[in-house]
């Protein structure tokens, strides 16, 4: 089987998705591009990343915005997008950029949108169905009361699905997209980080 070059990566609130693509690109030697897409953006547009996030929290979950937005960047109009449409558009442009690098590992951000043109990319989403390791990993590592953690994870989860849809037109949640889908629950971080290392090319 063909290496692949680069790996996408989608996760549910705490699966320990961004756990196993860190883990993933220390093991193999090539960059995770997750945070630093947004301040890559940043940097270019001058806008503060806390801002971005905002953007990407209100985007419009809707079919008409995706094909607005599509539109508009397609016929080269990109001043007629909205806000967000322009965050969109640059994180994607950023994303294509990182990649010229050579092999990497994407962390969110539509990112397989951004490479579905590109070969050797695999689509993967990491969920957790051990609700007691999601619970505890949410508590451990972003320090959530019980009391508020189901509140934050409905928070997240439909702020990336929101994001996912708008800017795809496809559900984040359906596995279908995926080329994998790993359940850190039952295979743990470290199993899914082999699994993906097992795929990954290192050579530029």
């Amino acid at each position: 089987m063909e290496k692949c070059k680069y790996i996408t990566i989608e996760r549910e609130y705490g699966s320990g998705g961004t756990e196993i693509a860190r883990l993933l690109a220390g093991q193999t030697g090539i960059p995770c591009y997750g945070q630093e897409i947004l301040e890559e953006v940043s940097r270019e547009r001058d806008i503060p990343v806390e801002k971005i996030q905002r953007y990407e929290e209100t985007v419009t979950n809707s079919f008409l915005y995706s094909i607005y937005m599509m539109t508009q960047f397609t016929s080269g109009k990109n001043d007629m997008l909205t806000a967000e449409g322009h965050i969109y558009v640059a994180e994607q442009a950023v994303i294509r950029r990182l990649a010229g690098n050579g092999p990497a590992v994407f962390l969110g951000h539509c990112a397989s949108e951004a490479l579905k043109e590109y070969r050797g990319v695999m689509n993967v989403f990491i969920r957790c169905t051990d609700e007691g390791a999601k619970r505890r990993r949410i508590a451990d590592e972003y320090r959530i009361p019980e009391s508020q953690m189901d509140i934050v994870r409905r928070k997240f989860d439909k702020k990336r699905a929101n994001y996912y849809y708008a800017n795809t037109e496809k559900k984040w949640d359906n596995l279908k997209n995926y080329d994998i889908v790993l359940d850190s629950g039952k295979l743990g971080i470290a199993a899914c980080a082999d699994m993906l290392r097992a795929l990954m090319t290192t050579k530029q």
